[in-house]
């Protein structure tokens, strides 16, 4: 099977007639993985500038056949290569005979092993496994050609001896490939997969390493002993191991772990012994005298100085205890005037002056003020904006949130144990747009943690957080998920009084290293339910080096379609699209495109604007490269890598490797991005990093998010026992239109999912296509084909809240064409309302939809309650406030735009300009 190069397992319907079109001949054809079916396959076939394709599906049995095409009797095969050999014969019932195989394109060794730490072994590795990779290839060949193979391999080694310090090793392995490599390959045609000769060939190269490893490992057990209980035996398992004679792999992986293990563990047990020691002897010890564990302190009065109307000053204190905002003036300092939190109406950030704010508040029954405030900074402005809201939710009756705050932290750790104290990175404070004073130690409902070459046991790192948490914010934080890959570690922390409202927790990892085999770089993702809100969390690693942007790309690529996360139900959709709200961060490594000197001349003057115009993952984002629609917070801190160890004062950009020097030129590796469904709330109050923690050459990354939340809907009214149609809410489509870029001509369908249907409903098939445009196929759907749709509940204030997810399939292979999300809170009217947006398939923008549709609410079910969140907009125009005036006007009907509503304007034309040539635009 990986001999056959017309299979190109899993690429996507993109890239695979992408590939077919290059080839440009009828009859060319290539074969790829299902996308629809689970062990299935796509078997995809250019005739007249159009890709046709099949399923090729296993039966019970595991015989392969093409899905079943009209009036040909189904063949069923053994294996893909006897399929494909019989669909090359004519009359077979496929539009033409498989004629040219498009191969697949040969990769060439990928060393991901840039050094970072400084730790050697990247060349070993990828010198073994690049063998390993073509061995299918190998299998294949003639013997004599095997030969020209091995040769081909040791000159290739010999390379490598040249630039590397480990030539005994080097050795070891030439004398593999020159003499052993065959007989591997042989058994390896024999159906055993066990490469028994390069296990012997390892564990003679790595016997050097036993005895360095036996003495440290007796040492560290030495000075372990010392320190435990004098009853404590002596572990006869431990001698027994260092004197056997014949050590294998295993053994030596044994060892390495127990090495790993006492080093984590040995600074506990002294700590233990000693305070034992202390303990029993009375002794007394000032410096290290252990406090008592902080309590929970309520907030304590904060006050702002403001200007209002031209220029009075005053000053406001808000009392998050009381709900009170009072307000003072400068001077004689009298107390003007009390509001309590229930008469606030409405708070309005201006957007054209960022540290000026807008009060609107009942002063008298059915009488309404307003007044403008203008703070020192735009930062005070937020933390006033911040307690506020707080405010509002300690004073509010609900018995379920509207709205939570959520932590995201990223460091690639250098493979050093971290400082003992984390505090600035877990209050937010440093360089860039970080938390006021005033509001950097409020705790955060959710804290998500992600680390890179973190060299610490999962236990150790989990309790340090859990305890630095502790100390600064005086709560037992409780640990929703842990997930692990090598040294990169994801931790999700939330608040004791949330345990409850977290549910569906999954976890998953994907290795992007060395063929996609190692740990050493990839991702690890956590995925939950906050009661009705999803939330997903991807922490990742990718290729380092400036010139790797390609790789890094494809990276993304590969943990976006490999993840396993969220609703199963949704696992044919692109993974951004799966959750309200998905935060992806990590250590990205893209760079910035700049000689290092002009970088270091912009970073000294903080001209962070220039260097950011030429950083790779804008750049690859303004290309629809990667994180398509995500959106990142201002960066206004300077580049995160490569700092001096110990200090943060200069960045050292010269690497002195044994192949000569490398530079690495400072870059903001370290990112923390978001995607959410439309018309949702979330907003970035801080995206900064640290300016004290030095212990790696990356700084810490943090940012802060404010984020609306839903939860189970509980109907004020009983659900009508013998309900007509007018009784039920129903979602009604007018018309739908698709433009996806793909050369097939298939007929498609369209599938609706949502949670707030009982299940997924689908479409029938279009009713209008045309492809006169190259590469793009126009679609349209009638009303008659599209699906009535009825939410399980009725009221308005539970749909306000839902999104609807469309797939668009292709009705020959069931696979998708691209998918969208539509959020129902700006069609709920009696009229239709126009909806547009792309579509998307694995990372890919692949087409735009576009189309009428209305959702429709019953008049007795049209209530709803305004979200905590929904009271604070923002002010586009400036305008002359009336804060003076002994009247003031009510609030509008229509306030300002809200922030989180972000409503969609009226689609005057396709999203992506290209679609523009079908609507007669050149």
């Amino acid at each position: 099977m990986a001999a056959a190069s017309w299979y190109h397992r899993d690429i996507s319907r993109v890239v695979a007639e992408e590939l077919l079109a290059k080839a440009g001949r009828d009859g060319c054809f290539l074969v790829r993985d299902s996308e629809s079916v689970s062990g299935a396959y796509a078997l995809c076939l250019l005739f007249q500038r159009h890709v046709h394709t099949y399923r090729i599906l296993p039966d019970d049995e595991g015989l392969l056949s093409v899905q079943t095409i009209q009036g040909i009797q189904a063949k069923c095969f053994r294996t893909l290569p006897d399929l494909i050999g019989a669909y090359q014969q004519p009359n077979n019932g496929l539009v033409t005979p498989l004629l040219y195989p498009v191969h697949r394109a040969r990769q060439a060794a990928d060393e991901d092993s840039d050094g970072e730490d400084g730790r050697g072994g990247g060349h070993v590795a990828s010198t073994v496994l690049a063998g390993a990779a073509s061995a299918g290839t190998w299998l294949s060949a003639p013997i004599a050609s095997r030969t020209h193979i091995s040769q081909q391999l040791h000159q290739r080694l010999q390379e490598q001896v040249r630039s590397s310090p480990a030539s005994d090793f080097m050795g070891f392995m030439a004398e593999y490939l020159n003499h052993h490599l065959q007989l591997d390959l042989e058994a390896l045609r024999h159906g055993h997969p066990q490469l028994r000769h390069l296990s012997t060939a390892l564990v003679t190269a790595c016997r050097p390493l036993h005895s360095e490893i036996d003495f440290t490992l007796v040492g560290l057990e030495t000075l372990a002993r010392v320190f435990d209980p004098p009853v404590s035996p002596r572990s006869p398992v431990r001698e027994q191991s260092l004197l056997t004679s014949d050590p294998d792999l295993e053994l030596l992986l044994n060892k390495i772990s127990a090495v790993n293990h006492l080093l984590s563990s040995l600074e506990k047990k002294v700590l233990k012994s000693l305070q034992e020691t202390v303990s029993r002897h009375n002794l007394v010890l000032p410096s290290v005298a252990a406090a008592p564990p902080p309590a929970a302190k309520p907030l304590a009065k904060q006050s702002f100085e403001v200007k209002m109307g031209k220029s009075q000053r005053a000053a406001l204190t808000v009392d998050v205890e009381a709900g009170t905002v009072a307000i003072s003036k400068r001077g004689g300092g009298s107390l003007e005037e009390t509001i309590p939190q229930d008469r606030i109406l409405q708070l309005i950030k201006y957007q054209s002056v960022q540290s000026k704010v807008r009060l609107v508040y009942n002063r008298e029954l059915q009488k309404s003020l307003s007044r403008d405030f203008v703070f020192t900074s735009a930062r005070k402005r937020e933390a006033f904006c911040q307690l506020l809201q707080l405010m509002r939710i300690q004073h509010s009756n609900l018995d379920e949130p509207d709205l939570i705050s959520v932590y995201v932290g990223t460091w690639n750790m250098g493979s050093t144990p971290p400082p003992r104290s984390l505090a600035s990175w877990l209050t937010s404070r440093g360089l860039g747009h970080t938390q006021d004073e005033t509001t950097s130690c409020i705790p955060h409902d959710i804290y998500v943690i992600g680390t890179q070459e973190n060299s610490l046991g999962d236990r150790e790192w989990v309790e340090f957080l859990c305890a630095s948490l502790k100390t600064l914010m005086a709560i037992d934080y409780r640990v929703v998920a842990l997930q692990c890959l090598w040294s990169i570690k994801i931790v999700v922390l939330v608040k004791p009084e949330h345990e409850r409202r977290i549910s569906h927790v999954h976890t998953s990892s994907v290795k992007t290293g060395i063929a996609n085999t190692l740990g050493n770089k990839g991702a690890v993702g956590v995925s939950f339910l906050f009661n009705g809100t999803s939330f997903g969390f991807v922490n990742c690693h990718l290729a380092s080096g400036s010139e790797k942007t390609h790789r890094r790309n494809q990276n993304y690529s590969d943990i976006l379609r490999s993840l396993v996360l969220g609703d199963k139900q949704l696992g044919g959709f692109d993974l951004t699209l799966r959750f309200t709200h998905l935060f992806w961060f990590g250590d990205l490594n893209y760079r910035l495109e700049m000689d290092v000197q002009d970088i270091l001349a912009h970073i000294t003057k903080k001209e962070f604007e220039a260097l950011l115009a030429v950083d790779q993952l804008n750049l690859e984002r303004e290309k629809n490269k990667v994180f398509l629609r995500f959106s990142e917070g201002d960066i206004s801190f300077p580049p995160t890598y490569r700092y001096e160890r110990g200090s943060r004062d200069s960045y050292v950009w010269q690497k002195f490797k044994p192949t000569g020097v490398r530079i690495s030129v400072p870059s903001w590796c370290d990112r923390i991005l978001w995607k959410s469904h439309p018309e949702t709330h979330v907003v970035c109050n801080s995206y900064g990093c640290t300016d004290d923690i030095v212990t790696s050459d990356h700084s810490p990354v943090f940012a802060t998010f404010e984020v609306g939340v839903t939860s189970q809907f509980v109907p004020k009214k009983a659900p009508v026992s013998e309900s007509g149609p007018e009784a039920l809410a129903c979602i009604e489509w007018e018309s739908v239109e698709v433009i996806v870029k793909t050369t097939s001509r298939s007929k498609c369908y369209i599938e609706f999912h949502s949670y707030c249907l009982e299940e997924a409903q689908r479409s029938g098939e279009n009713t209008s296509q045309s492809c006169d445009i190259p590469g793009f196929l126009k679609l349209g759907w009638a009303a008659k084909h599209l699906p009535v749709l009825n939410p399980i509940l009725p009221d308005l204030e539970y749909l306000g809240d839902q999104h609807l997810l469309l797939s668009v399939k292709g009705v020959d292979s069931c696979e998708s064409y691209g998918e969208c999300c539509i959020a129902m809170r700006s069609m709920i009217g009696s009229m239709a309302q126009q909806f547009e947006t792309f579509l998307f398939h694995r990372g890919e923008e692949t087409g735009s939809i576009r189309g009428w549709m209305k959702v429709r609410v019953p008049k007795d079910r049209r209530s709803t309650r305004e979200r905590l969140y929904e009271w604070i907009s923002f002010e586009e125009e400036d305008a002359e406030p009336a804060a003076d005036s002994p009247t003031c006007p009510k609030p509008p009907l229509q306030p300002p735009r809200s922030r989180p509503r972000s409503l969609p304007e009226p689609a005057a034309g396709y999203t992506n300009p290209a679609y523009f040539i079908f609507e007669g635009i050149p």
